[in-house]
């Protein structure tokens, strides 16, 4: 979820840079596996995914990090699970995605309609064989 909400930071900033973001977060994806984080706060772990937007995209980190930072006090009305800047996003995402179909990932959707006939164990093959068939 932190790589979704960086990743939702970027999409709201520069729209422009997202896809180009989640490569760079596919590429660096293991830095940030449970193992990896387990020992650093989660803001932490935050600092360093916009740190990846701004040394790579060229999206502000200071600004990504804005968005995504959780504070460490109360909101105004006592709330103690307070969000950050993109909760309201990911949740929007989310409800969208489930309206569509969506229930995991990965989901393929094809002309609009979801494709069962694909699994996350799809090979190359496998895909490049998927797409001969059916994109003409």
């Amino acid at each position: 979820t932190l790589c979704h909400e960086a990743a939702a930071a970027v999409l709201r900033l520069a729209p422009s840079k997202f896809w180009h973001y989640s490569r760079v977060l596919f590429e660096h994806q293991k830095e940030f596996f449970d193992v990896n984080v387990v020992k650093e706060t989660r803001n932490e772990t935050y600092r360093r995914l916009a740190k990846l937007a701004g040394g790579i995209v060229g999206v502000s980190d200071e600004r990504v990090y804005g968005l995504l930072e959780i504070p460490d006090k109360p909101g105004e009305d006592g709330a103690l699970n307070v969000g950050n800047g993109v909760t309201d996003d990911l949740k929007v995402m989310v409800k969208v995605n489930r309206l569509m179909g969506v229930h995991v990932t990965p989901t393929v959707l094809f002309n609009g309609v979801v494709e069962n006939s694909i699994s996350s164990s799809f090979t190359g093959e496998q895909w490049e064989e998927w797409l001969e068939k059916n994109i003409k």
